[in-house]
């Protein structure tokens, strides 16, 4: 009787969520090799031109040379420097209109400038609100949705989705184990009928991807609900108490130097030689502060630092490291690599596409396998 009810609420609740897991999981698996792919399209624009012996331009030059390479009107949001001195800055000028309901529309513009250190020059421009894994990326954010109506939209899918794995568990689970070695395989023999292959394929991939597929929705969930993500932060700090958030503020009244955001560059650099990127994201009135985030890792996020400077004289007002951070925050900090199985490196990425295509997969098979059961019902009847 309890599993008849379990039956019940498995198959209901896969028919309502199923289009979303579908598309969710789908653009998830697109997405995780993004950064690859990108560089190898961009290559001509990442990589840096550099004659030996050649040094920076300070920031102030390349910030103005980087403004004029936008459209009339659009302002320079943030830029990202990399320690790699192969590599050139890339500057975004991003605005967004509260008032558009999807994403083409909630975006008033988003581009990026690519400019050479060294030289200065132009090394390209792109439409980020176009392109091919950012339109990916919020479909599989917000289904294209504004995040305030998209999110939650995913956020329910997923839960659901999650409550679909751990019900499909207790379907699965034999009264005996004595023939295990038949709940672990896909039978594709010639005279296996259709809906036992559909069978096969929905029980052995869900039951294979199992435990990689909740850490990946349940990653996913840290980011659509604020009470969730509340969860995890005091399970893993063992603390109510919020994390600590940098509060500095420039002084107007200080006496302004030439060139304070070249100041702040070399000072984040000098407490952090080894990083891999530092991201600058620049002062929006008076009192703003220059606020850049550390990368420790090319290609990862969980260790990263934060520093605020001056926007008048340059001058380091508060900084905070990773290892300041509690083991809450660090989850935290983490669930972006985890969430794309990046922080294994490339075996993690290629586990989370294969768990992506699993998870796409469940949708059809059980679709297949409630329609091909529909079909046979009605048949009977006649």
């Amino acid at each position: 009787m309890v599993k008849k009810i379990i039956f019940q609420l498995h198959l209901w609740l896969g028919l309502l969520s199923g289009i979303i897991v579908f598309i969710v999981s789908v653009t998830g698996c697109l997405y995780v090799f993004h950064e690859e792919i990108t560089t190898w399209l961009r290559k001509d624009a990442i990589y840096a031109d550099k004659e030996a012996g050649t040094q920076r331009l300070p920031q102030e030059k390349l910030l103005q040379t980087a403004q004029q390479a936008f459209p009339p009107g659009e302002v320079i949001s943030w830029f990202n420097i990399y320690n790699n001195p192969e590599k050139n800055q890339v500057f975004y000028s991003y605005k967004n209109n509260p008032e558009g309901l999807t994403y083409f529309t909630n975006i008033d513009h988003y581009n990026a400038v690519f400019i050479n250190p060294y030289s200065g020059k132009t090394e390209g421009v792109y439409n980020e609100k176009t392109d091919f894994f950012n339109v990916v990326k919020f479909l599989h954010w917000s289904l294209l949705f504004k995040t305030s109506i998209g999110q939650p939209i995913v956020g329910w899918a997923t839960l659901i989705f999650v409550v679909l794995l751990i019900t499909g568990l207790v379907l699965w689970w034999p009264k005996s184990f004595k023939s295990a070695r038949n709940l672990f395989r896909i039978k594709w023999k010639k005279t296996t009928g259709i809906y036992k292959k559909f069978y096969d394929l929905h029980n052995v991939l869900g039951l294979w991807g199992l435990a990689g597929l909740l850490i990946i929705s349940l990653t996913g969930m840290v980011w659509a609900f604020g009470w969730f993500q509340g969860l995890v932060y005091v399970a893993a700090s063992g603390t109510t108490t919020p994390p600590e958030r940098l509060r500095a503020e420039s002084n107007p009244q200080a006496l302004q130097i030439e060139q304070p955001l070249n100041e702040a560059f070399h000072e984040s650099l000098k407490l952090h030689d080894d990083a891999a990127a530092f991201r600058f994201t620049l002062p929006q009135d008076s009192a703003g502060i220059i606020n850049v985030y550390v990368q420790q890792k090319e290609g990862l996020y969980y260790q990263s630092h934060q520093l605020q400077f001056d926007r008048y004289t340059g001058e380091l007002l508060a900084k905070r490291n990773h290892e300041e951070k509690n083991a809450g925050e660090k989850l935290i900090t983490a669930n972006y690599d985890i969430h794309t199985g990046a922080i294994l490196g490339m075996p993690g990425k290629i586990l989370a596409f294969i768990l992506s295509l699993i998870a796409a997969s469940l949708p059809v098979t059980g679709f297949m396998m409630w329609w091909k059961r529909t079909k046979k019902r009605k048949k009977s009847l006649f």
